[in-house]
């Protein structure tokens, strides 16, 4: 599946970005669907994924501030974020895990979060 991110830019600390992933086929059945993030240095981490039971998993450094939803109607799969921190300035990817018929990872190409303090 193909995913496109958008939403990203640049936003005071204490701001608020909605980002959006449209997958290119229905989302019906992948099984889990999210966002990562990157900032320069770092490694790739999770941010917050759903499953399609909407089984959310959420990183500890944004609970609270974040929020995942997945709508299996539109193909979509966004990413609400609250009161930012300069630390949230990362490459923010969607992510998408299919199970059948075979295992297989999407990305996307990942859309900047820039919070200024």
């Amino acid at each position: 599946v193909q995913l496109q991110a958008s939403g990203g830019g640049l936003v005071q600390a204490g701001g608020s970005l909605r980002l959006s992933c449209a997958a290119s086929k229905s989302i019906h059945g992948i099984y889990k669907m999210g966002w990562y993030r990157q900032a320069p240095g770092n490694q790739r981490e999770l941010v917050a994924t759903i499953t399609n039971n909407y089984n959310i998993d959420i990183a500890e450094s944004v609970r609270g501030r974040c929020a995942v939803t997945r709508d299996n109607a539109k193909n979509t799969v966004d990413l609400q974020m609250d009161r930012l921190k300069p630390g949230d300035t990362a490459i923010y990817y969607c992510y998408a895990l299919q199970l059948l018929p075979l295992q297989e990872e999407s990305w996307g190409q990942g859309t900047q979060v820039t919070v200024s303090s």
